[in-house]
């Protein structure tokens, strides 16, 4: 387990799963909300963001954390091990409202107005839109170490079970 990319519904606990990860293992951590967001909520161009994965992905050893369905297969065939957190709709939803306000790593921004409409309809539509996507990717590629956990404690068992 050397390259590493965690994914799952925003909302899902991707980045705080991915910094427990990263203690644990000491293996270098990238957001990819930091390669693709300004701090004034703009986006770089997408040669950036794409000449910044580039660059993660030729590390010897990464953690890359976030969804980003556009580089997916890209980082899909870079990777070794998958962690998919597909947790349901109600703890995704919570997820979102327990982060505002409260600053993060993986954000260059702290998140203080109303979540917008659009990415709430995102969350609520991901097992029907997205989700079926991932999973059709994940199985384009056996070869990979797959770990799919449903709730928060089986993947805090995980995180727990590296540590011995």
């Amino acid at each position: 387990m050397k390259k590493i990319i965690v994914i799952g519904c925003p909302g899902s606990g991707k980045s705080t799963f991915s910094k427990v990860l990263h203690d644990i293992t000491d293996i270098p951590l990238y957001h990819l909300d930091m390669l693709y967001w300004n701090a004034n909520k703009t986006t770089v161009d997408k040669v950036v963001f794409l000449e910044r994965l580039s660059n993660v992905l030729h590390k010897s050893e990464w953690i890359i954390d976030g969804n980003y369905a556009s580089t997916m297969e890209l980082r899909l065939r870079a990777c070794d091990t998958v962690i998919f957190l597909d947790y349901p709709l109600d703890v995704c939803l919570a997820g979102i409202r327990e982060r505002r306000g409260i600053p993060r790593a993986d954000m260059p921004w702290t998140e203080v107005d109303e979540v917008d409409v659009e990415f709430i309809e995102f969350i609520k539509n991901y097992d029907s839109q997205s989700k079926p996507k991932v999973l059709e990717l994940l199985n384009k590629y056996p070869n990979k170490d797959i770990y799919i956990f449903k709730s928060r404690s089986s993947a805090d068992d995980y995180l727990k079970s590296l540590q011995q």
